[in-house]
């Protein structure tokens, strides 16, 4: 991923390059300790502080050295943490001195399988307003036909920052990084070709968000993505409803179910 290494802690390693941003420790297989998201700066982290309060979620001392002394966090219905604060530290302005160091990689999203599905979109769309854009539902004519299966959540501009998968166990689905268009993608799949690491699902264009994509597996099984054009929304617009997650997952060729298997 061409991102340059230094020790952060004793345990945890920060792995950087332009507008990507990592946190590696010690973890259980396919573990999330935490997803942490920058705000614009103090004033609007005060507002979302006081609008948790009167939520009434427990706010928790943030897990990382990355964000300033007033960053805060919560804890989700899975044991995950999710941080909000503003940066302490400037972005790198450079990667590792290795051809991907240079290339279009913003960390975007992050997704999250979950055997507490109901609780979880719950708890990240009502109780800390992030935004519904496409939900997907269940298809059949059994007893949970129409459930939400999967459900997309924004935080800005962006179709979605976080999403959750209904799946059998909870665990890390697979974490983003958005390029500036199709081109880019063939430049990491070179890349990724030239390291010997295949793609194991994709190139394909999602229909939640529509942007085109493939994943590659890190050397723990974690999946990558790398994305292009995802769909950016207005202020308050409303998203898509998809009945069955074949064409809300990919529009072009297979889909990746999590609902009616493991997501390994």
């Amino acid at each position: 991923m061409g991102m340059a290494v230094s020790q952060l802690t004793e345990t945890e390693f920060l792995l950087e390059a332009p507008s990507r941003t990592i946190v590696i420790g010690p973890a259980q297989a396919a573990g999330h300790a935490y997803s942490a998201f920058a705000l614009r700066d103090g004033d609007h982290l005060k507002t979302y502080h006081s609008f948790l309060e009167g939520q009434g979620v427990a706010l928790l001392p943030s897990p990382t050295s990355l964000f300033g002394a007033d960053a805060f966090a919560v804890r989700d219905p899975d044991d995950r943490l999710a941080v909000f604060g503003t940066r302490a530290r400037a972005r790198s302005a450079a990667g590792a001195d290795l051809a991907a160091g240079g290339l279009p990689g913003m960390l975007q999203h992050v997704v999250v399988a979950s055997a507490r599905f109901p609780a979880m979109f719950e708890f990240y769309g009502k109780t800390l307003g992030f935004m519904a854009s496409d939900t997907v539902h269940k298809d059949g004519t059994g007893p949970d036909a129409g459930d939400v299966n999967v459900c997309f959540l924004r935080s800005d501009e962006m179709h979605h920052t976080f999403a959750i998968f209904r799946a059998p166990q909870s665990r890390a689905d697979h974490h983003a990084y958005e390029t500036t268009g199709w081109n880019d993608l063939k430049l990491w799949a070179d890349h990724f070709a030239s390291l010997e690491i295949p793609i194991w699902w994709g190139p394909g264009r999602h229909g939640a968000g529509n942007n085109l994509f493939f994943m590659i597996k890190d050397p723990d099984g974690n999946n990558i993505e790398i994305s292009a054009e995802l769909e950016a929304m207005e202020k308050g617009q409303p998203g898509k409803k998809w009945i069955g997650a074949k064409r809300a997952t990919n529009l072009w060729g297979e889909p990746w179910i999590r609902d009616t298997a493991t997501t390994s």
